[in-house]
Order: C-alpha cells, then sequence, then structure tokens
C-alpha cells in the first residue's frame, strides 16, 4: 500500500479543510494517508517526522500569505534541511496544495515555492493532471475552475468560515489532485 503523508499549516481552518478533503482523495485512491498538522508555533512532533522519512509521497499544504507559504510553513521547510543534508526524501513523489481569499492572491508564488523545497529534497513533483474549467459555460463549482495545473489551489473569502470555504468544486479537486498524486507514487513503486 503507498503511504502518503499530507504535511500543512492552517491559520484559520480553510486550509485544513482543503487537507481533509486531500486526505479524503488519496484514502479512496487506496493510500494509506496521514495528515501531519503544523502548529501554530511553526512545528511538528519528532513522530511526524518519521512518517515524511517512511512516506513514498509527501503533499505540502499552506495557505498563502503575503505572496508565499505561511510563516509556520517555512519553519517547517527550514527545519527539513537536516532531512536536505542527507538526502532521506530523496525520489519521493511530491505535491502541493494552497488556498488563500482572492482568486489569484499570488498562489503561484507559494506553489512555486513547494516545487522549489521538493527540488531541494530530490523529489518527483506532481502536478494536478486536471484540465481548467474556463469556458464560457463553465461555474465556479466547476472541477479545477481556478485552473491550476502546478498544484493545487483553492479560494476562500476572507470574510467565509471554514464552513463555507473552500467551496465544493475545490474540494472535489482536491480529492482528483490526490488521486493522481497516489496513482503516480503507486507506479514508482513499481
Amino acid at each position: 500500500m503507498t503511504k502518503l503523508a499530507i504535511v500543512y499549516h492552517s491559520g484559520y481552518g480553510h486550509t485544513k479543510k482543503l487537507a481533509e478533503a486531500v486526505l479524503a482523495g488519496a484514502s479512496a485512491a487506496g493510500a494509506e494517508a496521514t495528515l501531519l498538522s503544523i502548529d501554530a508555533e511553526g512545528n511538528l512532533p519528532e513522530a511526524d517526522w518519521a512518517t515524511l522519512d517512511a512516506a513514498d509521497a509527501i503533499i505540502f499544504g499552506s495557505p498563502t500569505y503575503m505572496g508565499s507559504v505561511s510563516w509556520q510553513f517555512k519553519k517547517f521547510a527550514d527545519a527539513s534541511s537536516k532531512v536536505w543534508f542527507v538526502q532521506k526524501w530523496k525520489d519521493k513523489v511530491m505535491a502541493g496544495f494552497t488556498n488563500s481569499a482572492t482568486m489569484n492572491g499570488d498562489k503561484h508564488s507559494t506553489l512555486h515555492y513547494f516545487i522549489t523545497l521538493a527540488m531541494q529534497h530530490s523529489g518527483v513533483w506532481v502536478g494536478t493532471g486536471l484540465m481548467p474549467s474556463n469556458s464560457k459555460a463553465a461555474q465556479r463549482n466547476d472541477v479545477n475552475y481556478v485552473g491550476s495545473f502546478s498544484g493545487l489551489m483553492s479560494q476562500s473569502p476572507s470574510d467565509s468560515s471554514p464552513d463555507e470555504g473552500p467551496l465544493p468544486g475545490d474540494l472535489e479537486t482536491a480529492k482528483l489532485f490526490a488521486k493522481r498524486v497516489v496513482e503516480t507514487a503507486q507506479k514508482f513503486r513499481g
């Protein structure tokens, strides 16, 4: 069974909701998936580092704040330099997701941060593999309405609660994205 770790930080609960949808999609695809939450101080329990080391695939998640990852996620990424030094995550399948209040919100910068982190760890990056919903007939709850290829993007209005956002279309996109990551990891495990 493919082992997948989803390591994320969520400031207000919207990114947590997205992480839970990623978990649901990975589990439905047959993975042994685990959520690892970076706390408000940017820390991850020691046992969670062992889970990341044992995983076949790692999915990073963070809200987009001021055009990048949260400082808590950055603290986690900096702490991963111990793992980087011995290339413990080399050849793991890696992917990422983010949420912000606006449709664009410079989410692409957050995904690029994740891609760079994955490349530094010698990982194998996986994008969404989903075509965007970009026709005149497209509606906000269509799959990949935000239109990202390099990783999962979602949007939650700044005055919405986690019960109100991300919207169902973004959550369905998260499930399909996770399925693709699991399927790619299975191919690598051979």
